[in-house]
C-alpha cells in the first residue's frame, strides 16, 4: 500500500511539472503573438508615415491622425483628416514580408469601412482617457502613440511611449487599455512601474550582445508584448543577440535574431546559468 501512494504522489509530481512547463508554453506564445501584432502595425505606422509625408506631401495639413492594422492579406497604413466625421486621405499596403521599400498607394478619398471605424473609435477613446486619468505621465521628449488592436473579437488599444532621440531605446512607461464589445473602456492598466532608458552603444569597439532589464511582480511576472514590439522594432538598430527580462520567480528570454520567446523559472535559470559558468572555469584551467 505504502508503495502505491509513494507512486502516485510521484505521478502526481510528474503531472504537476510537466502542466507547469506547458502554462509557460502557453504564456510564451500568447505573449508574443501580442507582441508581434503591435509590432506589425508599428511597422505599418512607422514606414506609412514616411510614405506619407513623402508622397503625399499636399495632403499633410489635413491630415489628424493615423492608424495601421492587418487586414488578412497585408499590413495597412490609413491617414485619415480632420473632418468632424473623417475620411480616408491615403492608404499604404505593405506585405507580410516587412520590406518597407515594397508597398501600395492609394490616394483615393474614402469612408472608413467597419474595421477601420471601430479601431478609429477604441483609438479615439483612449486618447480621451490619456488627456482625465493621471495614471498616464508624459516624460521629457516623449509623446504617448495609441495602437489599436483587434485580434478574434477582443479590443485592446496599447500606449507606448516614443521618442525621436537617436542612440536610445524606451521600455515601459506604457499602459494597456481594454474595451467591450460596446467600445466602452472596462479596464485601464500599467504595464511597467516607470521608463527604461537603454542606450545604443554608437562605439563599434563596444558592442553589446544583449540587454536586460527587471520587471516587479505588480506589473508583470514575464516581458510584454510591448517589450517584444520594441525590441523588434529596434533591432536593426542595435547589436543585441539576446534580450533578458527578470522578475522574482521568471525569466523570459527574447532571441532578437529568431524572434523567439522562451520563459523559464529563476530556479531553473540560475542552475543552468551556474552551470555554464562551471563549465566555463573547467574549461579554462
Amino acid at each position: 500500500m505504502k508503495i502505491i501512494i509513494i507512486l502516485a504522489l510521484f505521478g502526481c509530481l510528474l503531472n504537476s511539472a510537466f502542466c507547469q512547463v506547458k502554462d509557460l508554453h502557453l504564456i510564451s506564445d500568447s505573449i508574443s503573438g501580442e507582441g508581434k501584432a503591435i509590432y506589425k502595425s508599428e511597422f505599418a505606422s512607422w514606414y506609412g508615415t514616411d510614405v506619407f509625408s513623402e508622397k503625399c506631401q499636399n495632403r499633410r495639413k489635413r491630415a489628424a491622425g493615423y492608424l495601421s492594422y492587418d487586414n488578412g492579406n497585408g499590413l495597412v497604413n490609413i491617414f485619415f483628416d480632420k473632418s468632424p466625421e473623417p475620411r480616408i486621405l491615403s492608404t499604404i499596403i505593405f506585405g507580410y514580408n516587412l520590406n518597407s521599400k515594397m508597398y501600395k498607394l492609394d490616394t483615393a478619398d474614402r469612408e472608413f469601412t467597419p474595421l477601420e471605424k471601430e479601431l478609429f473609435t477604441i483609438r479615439k477613446r483612449a486618447i480621451e482617457q490619456i488627456q482625465v486619468d493621471s495614471i498616464f505621465k508624459i516624460y521629457k521628449n516623449t509623446e504617448l502613440n495609441p495602437v489599436p488592436i483587434i485580434q478574434n473579437g477582443i479590443k485592446r488599444v496599447y500606449i507606448l511611449t516614443g521618442t525621436n532621440q537617436s542612440g536610445v531605446v524606451l521600455f515601459g512607461n506604457d499602459y494597456l487599455v481594454s474595451f467591450d464589445e460596446h467600445d466602452n473602456i472596462i479596464g485601464t492598466k500599467k504595464l511597467h512601474k516607470g521608463l527604461i532608458v537603454s542606450q545604443i552603444s554608437k562605439d563599434e569597439t563596444k558592442v553589446q550582445v544583449g540587454g536586460m532589464h527587471s520587471h516587479l511582480a505588480a506589473f508583470s511576472e514575464f516581458i510584454t508584448a510591448t517589450d517584444i514590439c520594441t525590441l523588434m522594432l529596434y533591432k536593426k538598430f542595435t547589436t543585441w543577440n539576446q534580450y533578458t527580462v527578470i522578475s522574482k520567480d521568471y525569466v523570459s528570454i527574447w532571441d532578437c535574431n529568431k524572434n523567439q520567446l522562451t520563459i523559464t523559472t529563476f530556479d531553473e535559470w540560475q542552475k543552468k546559468d551556474h552551470l555554464k559558468d562551471a563549465l566555463g572555469n573547467k574549461s579554462n584551467r
